[in-house]
């Protein structure tokens, strides 16, 4: 591990005072940047601890949510408004890691996480943009079957590993950022970035900028809203595929929908061109399936996740006819 100076911020204005510089990182629950730090991914030379700050959650005066930064994984899913208003976001927190790592986990660490695309970690003997740019993506030739099918590039295949990431993104939230130029809001959907030719950049943050919370708009029909995930194993697997949708139904037509897709992009997937196809028209099954095939039809599947198009259309078909047939 490379050797850093460590600092415990007192409240968010002086961790951006202690995170001020290219090579610093802030530290949450630590279930990532730890294990960067160990592989000699990332090497900052200050580790700025956040433990502890910005550990609320809040009712809006619209009737949202606000989520602070440092709250526990555990916490957020087992909190009653999200619960009760937000199932599909409670259901995917619960679907990712083990008990233990949503104990320690970050709202903040979490959306902020690194690709576990197995190239990317190995760094004794493969090439990696994201990690080395410029030398090359072994993933694209190699195994590939966890990788992405679409907004892929050619300098990276990777996916985001995140499951509650892929729900906020379905959910509409917004992402409250403080740095040295001020604070700022931005759309959930436009914090990560495609790869394009510089995968190396994973989302939109300036250098020192720290995420201060996550703003749940009110949605009311997200209570009729479901996250299923589809893993090699029933526990403690990164997505093949998955999806977060909310559905709002009366007499058999699709009043609104939001649709998110996991484990097929560099970023969570708001699949837009799915819930224009969907949006006024009839809850059945042909919709379900012209909807994800619309979505998908610029997907460019790999050698060994061909199955990803095929896998992610019938999740879809299955998950929206759940949320159809509990409207009905």
């Amino acid at each position: 591990m490379t050797p850093f100076s460590f600092a415990r911020a007192t409240d968010a204005a002086d961790a951006l005072r202690l995170g001020a510089g290219d090579a610093t990182a802030y530290l949450g629950g630590g279930t990532n940047i730890v294990d960067l730090m160990r592989e000699t991914i990332a090497k900052p030379t200050t580790l700025i601890d956040v433990t502890g700050l910005l550990a609320d959650i809040v009712e809006t005066e619209g009737g949202g949510l606000m989520i602070g930064a440092a709250v526990r994984n555990t916490a957020l899913a087992e909190h009653r408004a999200v619960r009760s208003r937000y199932p599909v976001l409670a259901r995917a927190i619960l679907a990712g890691a083990s008990p233990q790592i949503r104990n320690m986990a970050t709202v903040g660490g979490n959306v902020l996480q690194r690709t576990r695309c197995t190239y990317f970690y190995d760094t004794a003997g493969s090439r990696c943009n994201k990690r080395a740019p410029g030398s090359g993506c072994d993933a694209a030739e190699g195994f590939n079957r966890i990788h992405a099918i679409v907004g892929a590039s050619s300098a990276c295949v990777a996916t985001h590993p995140s499951d509650m990431c892929v729900a906020l993104a379905a959910l509409d939230a917004t992402v409250h950022v403080d740095g040295a130029g001020g604070a700022r809001t931005l759309p959930f959907t436009d914090l990560h970035r495609l790869p394009g030719d510089h995968p190396e950049f994973d989302t939109v943050l300036e250098a020192g900028e720290l995420i201060t919370a996550i703003e749940l708009p009110a949605l009311p029909f997200a209570t009729r809203s479901s996250y299923r995930k589809v893993r090699d194993r029933s526990s403690y697997a990164f997505a093949l595929v998955s999806i977060a949708a909310a559905l709002d139904v009366a007499d058999g037509q699709i009043r609104d929908v939001r649709i998110a897709f996991g484990g097929v992009a560099h970023k969570p997937w708001r699949a837009l061109k799915a819930e224009a196809v969907l949006r006024g028209g009839p809850a059945t099954e042909a919709a379900f399936r012209d909807a994800a095939l619309a979505e998908l039809a610029d997907a460019k599947p790999l050698r060994d996740n061909a199955f990803k198009p095929d896998l992610l259309t019938r999740t879809l078909i299955a998950v929206l006819g759940d949320l159809a047939g509990a409207a009905a």
